[in-house]
């Protein structure tokens, strides 16, 4: 037996052999903008009743199918309470006593009630690797996309779930304000991601599929997109400013057009030189075309 899913599921790139297991449906803020993710009518956030879970469990346990990473969807598991995820996570140590780690996206809302303590626990119990979308890391820009956090909002959860030994996997919204607001996004993100210091930092390029009209009314209509060297300039602008230990950094998801791999900051150099040898020589770099992009 299959985990029962409403469609259309999403989760991270790095996730793609680990077993879904959909404890929520949808997203509980689903304000952003920017996401498209979750907007028809059968992805109206509730979360999955903890006898369904336990149903589901079982028959994976049943099929003897070896099971490693398991990512708890949708887009706001960790929305969920304390309690229930406790319950959640002792039913899967329970039923799959082999897997080695649990993931989930998290909004940084989502452990403002939640104390370290609390957190602390569930790492203990298996889930140990935050997906945190924080998209940037200016206030004017969160409040263009109605993102409904601030600079500490962000700030604070990172550091929160850091405290409690969770890996936090960051992302960045390359391109997110356009031109008018390039540098600041850029420069504040680099300042919101040198305070946190996560253990990964990617950047995907904000994309529209469909019409852009709601986000346009963020920005009154001033939003005008960058393009591809308008993406390297803002590029090399995060990485001037990110000031980062030891973070794994990628820039390689399928939206992006130019493919960046490293350590940060020990590789800062490196990267610096391919993002302006795109800007000097484009023809020298290899990009991405357009049919080759997606989410």
């Amino acid at each position: 037996m299959n985990p029962e899913y409403i469609e259309p599921l999403f989760r991270p790139p790095s996730e793609a052999r680990s077993l879904i297991l959909q404890v929520t449906n949808g997203c509980s803020w689903n304000n952003c903008t920017f996401c498209e993710m979750y907007t028809a009518p059968q992805k109206r956030f509730r979360p999955k009743p903890q006898a369904q879970i336990e149903q589901e469990l079982q028959a994976i346990a049943q099929s003897r199918q070896p099971i490693r990473r398991i990512f708890l969807a949708d887009g706001d598991a960790m929305t969920l309470s304390f309690r229930r995820l406790q319950a959640i996570l002792e039913a899967v140590n329970r039923h799959l006593p082999d897997v080695q780690r649990i993931s989930s996206y998290c909004l940084p809302r989502n452990v403002k009630n939640k104390t370290v303590e609390e957190l602390l626990e569930l790492r203990k119990l298996g889930l140990s690797l935050m997906y945190v979308g924080c998209e940037t890391g200016d206030d004017l820009m969160l409040e263009k996309i109605s993102k409904g956090e601030t600079y500490e909002s962000s700030l604070e959860a990172l550091q929160k779930t850091g405290q409690a030994g969770m890996k936090r996997s960051v992302m960045i919204l390359n391109g997110l304000g356009g031109k008018k607001y390039s540098e600041q996004h850029a420069i504040n993100s680099a300042r919101l991601m040198s305070a946190a210091q996560p253990e990964y930092l990617s950047t995907l390029v904000v994309s529209f599929h469909g019409s852009m009209e709601r986000y346009q009314a963020g920005f009154a209509g001033e939003f005008e997109p960058l393009d591809q060297m308008g993406l390297a300039r803002e590029m090399e602008m995060l990485l001037v400013h990110l000031e980062l230990e030891k973070t794994i950094f990628r820039s390689d998801h399928a939206s992006n057009y130019l493919v960046l791999k490293g350590t940060l900051n020990q590789d800062k150099e490196k990267l610096l030189q391919r993002v302006r040898l795109m800007l000097e020589q484009p023809e020298a770099v290899s990009l991405r075309q357009e049919w080759q992009r997606g989410l």
